[in-house]
C-alpha cells in the first residue's frame, strides 16, 4: 500500500496530488478510480484541503475478490445479472466505488505516527500508523505500507 503520510507537504508549485498519483504506475488503478468519484477528485485537486491517501497498489486491487464498485451483498440481493444493470445498478456501483475511495483518504496531512484518524468514509473505524521492526504499518489491521510519497516542496 502506498501512502502520502510521514510528514508530507501538500500542494506546492501547482502540483496536484491527483497528478502525482496518476503518474505512479504502481497505484494508477486507484488514481483512475478517484477520478470517478467527484468529491474525492475535487478534494485531491483543492490546494486548501490537506489529505493523506492510502493508495492500494495495483496488484492489491487486482487481487480483490470483487471489483471496487462491486459488493457481494448486492449480488445476494439482486442477483449476478441484475446487480449493476440499469440506472439503479449504476447508482449502486457508484455508491460502492465512492465508499472504496473514501475509505482510502484521510482528511489530514501530515499524519503523525500514532495519531488516530478516521477516513472520509462515514462510519469508518479509527486507524493509525506505526513503525514496527523497521516497517510502517496501518493499524489495527497491520497493513504494511509499501512506500511513502510526499508532495514536492
Amino acid at each position: 500500500m502506498a501512502s502520502s503520510s510521514d510528514q508530507p507537504k501538500m500542494q506546492q508549485n501547482n502540483v496536484m496530488l491527483s497528478d502525482v498519483m496518476s503518474r505512479d504506475k504502481s497505484i494508477n488503478l486507484f488514481a483512475s478510480l478517484t477520478r470517478d468519484v467527484a468529491s474525492i477528485e475535487q478534494r485531491l485537486e483543492d490546494p486548501s484541503q490537506n489529505s493523506t491517501v492510502l493508495a492500494p497498489l495495483n496488484s492489491k486491487i487486482d487481487a480483490l475478490p470483487h471489483k471496487p464498485w462491486e459488493d457481494a451483498r448486492d449480488y445476494d440481493t439482486f442477483g449476478t445479472a441484475a446487480a449493476y444493470e440499469g440506472d439503479e445498478g449504476r447508482d449502486r456501483a457508484q455508491k460502492n466505488l465512492k465508499k472504496f475511495a473514501e475509505a482510502h483518504v484521510l482528511p489530514v496531512s501530515p499524519w503523525q505516527e500514532g495519531e488516530k484518524m478516521k477516513t472520509l468514509f462515514a462510519g469508518d473505524k479509527e486507524i493509525w500508523w506505526e513503525n514496527k521492526e523497521g516497517k510502517k504499518l496501518i493499524q489495527p489491521e497491520g497493513i504494511e505500507v509499501d512506500s511513502v510519497a510526499s508532495m514536492p516542496t
